[in-house]
């Protein structure tokens, strides 16, 4: 299981704008990517200039630069400042219910949900309820499978803070089930990952999963 944790974290990825230059894809330009959305409003039948869609291939480049975000931010810098003066806490910490959006990298079409992250400490310290939440939204801003984020997040837990323990789980609704193909609204897609003593005592994840539908 950690192998395949590792595997998923270093899954390849684009690279940040800092490394723009030494990336083997180079960046189209604004107008490239304005163009190419014109192109799929007349493959799907649309007039491109008409007064409603004029201004849309400048609207879907801006919120492309929203919703792919997290190709531009890093786990490392997220996760690089930790507490140690904690008064000797040394039990579970879970955030619960992070809300979330992501887009189907096998279709481009979201899927959003809550995500459930906790952890031991070490005893280099604790990282900051917040910065939690923000590693959730730096691998869901990204084209991304359930499976991968799920993975993704835990193994930046592991890498970064090299906790005792570690949990994540994932529930999801996918756009690409609800508005095509099977047209099955409401499906929920549940992942779980866990490490540590998470992984090697079930009364740990029982307590994990007890914690997360106790205070619902």
């Amino acid at each position: 299981m950690d192998a395949v944790v590792k595997s998923l974290l270093e899954r390849p990825q684009p690279q940040a704008k800092s490394q723009a230059a030494q990336s083997p894809l180079p960046r189209p330009s604004r107008e490239e990517a304005e163009a190419a959305v014109r192109i799929l409003l007349r493959w799907a039948g649309e007039d491109p200039a008409r007064e409603g869609l004029r201004d849309t291939p400048q609207r879907v480049a801006k919120a492309y630069e929203e919703f792919f975000s997290g190709y531009q931010e890093e786990a490392a810098n997220v996760l690089s400042r930790v507490f140690e003066e904690v008064e000797g806490y040394d039990d579970m910490v879970l955030v619960r219910e992070i809300s979330f959006s992501s887009h189907c990298e096998h279709h481009v079409v979201p899927f959003f949900g809550l995500a459930h992250v906790a952890y031991y400490p070490s005893e280099t310290g604790v990282v900051g309820l917040s910065k939690l939440a923000r590693l959730v939204d730096i691998y869901a801003k990204r084209l991304q499978t359930q499976e991968s984020l799920t993975a993704q997040i835990i193994g930046a837990i592991e890498q970064h803070l090299r906790p005792r323990g570690s949990a994540v789980m994932i529930e999801a609704e996918h756009l690409c089930m609800s508005m095509r193909g099977v047209r099955k609204h409401g499906a929920a897609t549940i992942t779980t990952q866990f490490t540590g003593v998470f992984r090697d005592d079930p009364a740990e994840q029982i307590r994990f999963l007890t914690m997360i539908r106790d205070g619902r």
